[in-house]
């Protein structure tokens, strides 16, 4: 997958087409990622314990790895390809500009 925790990315498609965000958690064998304040759903929450208080709460919900794109620091929303630098090391490449994000 291209897409790793941390990245800022941009969602394609959908209700919140347009909007970026980092990513919190990729889930790999779904080729889903969660999206800081990305597709959140209302949900009701039971108090467990003394740590989790009961009431509704916004959760973040899984959105398809297809439905996001990469921003690049320069060009904004990329695709990208790998390339090795100087050392042998590889990593992503931007696909405008070919620099590195």
């Amino acid at each position: 997958m291209a897409i790793r925790e941390g990245d800022r990315v941009m969602i394609i498609s959908g209700k919140d087409r347009g909007r970026e965000s980092r990513v919190a958690r990729v889930l790999p064998r779904q080729s889903k990622v969660i999206v800081e304040n990305i597709n959140t759903a209302k949900r009701h929450q039971k108090a467990r314990g003394r740590t989790l208080q009961a009431g509704i709460i916004d959760k973040d919900m899984p959105v398809h790895i297809s439905n996001v794109m990469l921003m690049c620091g320069e060009c904004g929303p990329v695709r990208v390809g790998a390339a090795f630098n100087e050392a042998g090391r590889k990593y992503r490449r931007c696909a405008k500009c070919g620099g590195e994000v």
